[in-house]
């Protein structure tokens, strides 16, 4: 007779293994252990076999019947059903290491030698987040252009239009590693063109004050009453003007104080050139003060949470808040006041540009240029720490026009 769900549930283990049978070769095999295990014997080309179908309750009664009425139709037809099945997890197995998300890894693998561990990790939680939830399954042969614009459009829904389009430009690279390597054929990404499905972006002004206004701010800054090494890092931006990512992950051992000056490596530049920031008289003043301070550790600004990472991207915007200056400057507007005030001034546009560590056209033409007018750009920052320091006491700034030399 067929078995019953009551007589599974009913069934105890004994001191051997035995069967219940439900007809045509499936039964549920009962264990010492406790163990209600659904097989089916069957013969093919007269030898006789055994077919695991599940465990129970896992899989239930309906469904090994279900299973063992699929796999009869197999037999059937002349085929075996068990090598039906290593033949598809042969396939699923195939599959899954030609899927975007293995050959993602391989190409991360690949990729990142050479590059530093801050812009590897951000890469690894950009296609974490953004690229391997739409693509990561996929066989990696059969995606096609439309897949790779809804994964886009989806990202740019959320606002973040350039990580839409650096996932699109990460996905393309991943291919090229795809066809080089015998996973795929095409690539589908460079089908598409960011500007075809990604809306144009606004210039971005930073936000920053008058010149007028400058005295009143460096005053504020002076008396901030949060905490002496964010006083000091609004300080340094000042004098130097480098942007708030360098400004924050500066290491100690970037600044060599006989040279009186400060070279930023390579990887730490937005244009992934090496720069140096030659140090005015007011600035080594700035840097004695935060050494007493932070000097035994690894970084300028370490953070108030963890002193083993710089401090966040945002202490100096939160700080100039706190000043009174939401909405009205930002950290990158020491840039764009520094640039304005030294071109009016008459100091020549090249040193400027170089200070200011705007890349030329020519890559080459810009590893070579770092160096470059460095005395004139010592000069012109040393004339730059002498301007604010007479701007925050309230004296007349200098502005005479510096020449050429």
């Amino acid at each position: 007779m067929a078995l019953t769900d009551i007589q599974i549930k009913r069934s105890k283990p004994g001191d051997q293994n035995y069967k219940i049978a439900d007809g045509r070769g499936l039964y549920m095999l009962i264990t010492t252990g406790g163990g209600k295990l659904w097989r089916w014997d069957y013969r093919f080309e007269g030898k006789r076999k055994t077919m695991a179908l599940g465990k129970y309750p896992d899989v239930s009664l309906a469904d090994a019947r279900a299973k063992h009425s699929e796999a009869r139709k197999l037999l059937n037809s002349g085929v075996d059903p068990m090598a039906m099945r290593l033949a598809d997890k042969a396939v699923e197995q195939a599959s899954a290491e030609n899927s975007f998300q293995s050959v993602a890894r391989r190409w991360l693998e690949h990729w990142q030698d050479g590059k530093t561990s801050r812009h590897v990790d951000s890469v690894r939680r950009r296609m974490q987040a953004d690229i391997l939830p739409c693509l990561g399954a996929r066989p990696i042969h059969q995606i096609a252009a439309p897949e790779l614009v809804v994964m886009t459009k989806v990202i740019e829904q959320r606002g973040a239009r350039d990580i839409a389009k650096r996932a699109l430009e990460t996905t393309g690279q991943v291919f090229r590693f795809a066809i080089a390597h015998g996973y795929a054929t095409h690539n589908p990404a460079s089908e598409i063109h960011p500007s075809d499905i990604l809306k144009s972006a606004r210039k971005v002004n930073y936000a920053r004050i008058h010149a007028r206004e400058l005295p009143d701010l460096l005053r504020a800054i002076e008396v901030y009453q949060g905490t002496h090494v964010t006083r000091l890092a609004l300080k340094l931006m000042a004098l130097t003007f480098v942007r708030t990512s360098e400004l924050i992950g500066a290491r100690w051992t970037e600044f060599d104080v006989e040279t009186t000056r400060w070279d930023i490596p390579t990887e730490r530049m937005k244009m992934r050139m090496p720069h140096i920031v030659p140090l005015a008289r007011q600035t080594l003043d700035v840097l004695s003060d935060l050494h007493m301070l932070t000097g035994n550790r690894e970084w300028l600004f370490p953070g108030d949470r963890d002193a083993k990472k710089p401090m966040s991207n945002n202490t100096i915007l939160k700080a100039l808040e706190r000043m009174g200056y939401k909405g009205r400057m930002t950290g990158h507007g020491f840039r764009g006041m520094a640039s304005t005030i030294l071109h009016e001034q008459g100091w020549p546009h090249e040193h400027i540009e170089l200070q200011l560590a705007h890349a030329p056209r020519n890559a080459v033409s810009a590893a070579y240029n770092h160096a470059l007018y460095l005395e004139p750009r010592a000069r012109m920052m040393q004339h730059w720490a002498d301007f604010l320091e007479q701007a925050q006491r309230g004296r007349k700034p200098i502005s005479f026009r510096s020449g050429t030399d």
